[in-house]
């Protein structure tokens, strides 16, 4: 993984494009160890990205072929790396935004999931691969794709491995646009300046607080969303915000 931070956004770019940006366990890791290593106090946001014609093409197959077959190990070694992500972002209190500059195949796919905002070249396409080499949606998968996209969608896609186009998947909610490529880029950091401008200690905690009650009962989400506000209710954001509304200005953001 290549990672720089400028400007408050940390960049991810999976840079492995002779292997169209596959993934293996060590990669996997460097991208939950990209994500966990930022903070409100110092980014406003981490893009993930690729280099070359992919996104990612998923879980490396070669490595898949030569790796240990004990299963409590394969566990242990999952549960590490491509379960780590997934961890990792749902946990991150800035915003993770997937920039979709090509194809997003498997544990690519479950990457673009489980970012909070998704934008991809109107030519990437998508596929929840894992069934072609039998295998069950991982990095999230059997949790996340159906929330974004609808269980009887979500089952289309693991159960046949199809690929959809990138404006489909804007249509089913996998990713939030898709645009031409040219224009890529500009949308994200549209997105991204949003972010740089605004409260970001404030946006972490509506993050917490959605992901966190993702698995709740009503009354229990209910408590934990007055928990979370209590937060924000003692922050100099909302205190900044208070003084704005209230001396007709736009409010400065630390």
């Amino acid at each position: 993984m290549d990672v720089t931070d400028e400007d408050g956004v940390r960049t991810v770019t999976f840079d492995r494009p002779d292997v169209m940006n596959a993934m293996n366990t060590g990669v996997a890791t460097e991208l939950a160890d990209a994500i966990a290593g930022t903070d409100p106090e110092s980014h406003d946001a981490v893009v993930i990205t690729g280099e070359g014609d992919a996104f990612s093409a998923g879980g490396d197959i070669q490595a898949m072929k030569e790796r240990d077959a004990e299963p409590q190990v394969a566990k242990e070694r999952i549960d590490a790396s491509f379960g780590r992500i997934v961890e990792e972002a749902m946990t991150a209190r800035v915003p993770v935004v997937a920039k979709v500059d090509g194809d997003a195949v498997g544990a690519g796919l479950a990457v673009v999931a489980v970012s909070d905002f998704a934008y991809a070249a109107e030519s990437a396409t998508f596929s929840c691969a894992f069934v072609r080499v039998g295998l069950v949606p991982d990095t999230g998968g059997t949790f996340l794709l159906p929330k974004l996209v609808g269980l009887r969608e979500a089952r289309r896609l693991a159960y046949t491995g199809e690929f959809v186009s990138a404006a489909e998947a804007a249509e089913l909610g996998l990713v939030n646009e898709a645009v031409p490529e040219d224009e890529l880029d500009e949308a994200v950091e549209s997105l991204v300046a949003e972010f740089r401008e605004g409260p970001s200690r404030t946006v972490g905690l509506m993050k917490r607080a959605m992901n966190e009650n993702l698995g709740r009962r009503w009354d229990e989400a209910l408590d934990h969303e007055n928990f979370v506000q209590v937060m924000a209710y003692n922050s100099p954001e909302h205190e900044e915000g208070i003084d704005a509304f209230l001396e007709k200005r736009d409010p400065e953001w630390d």
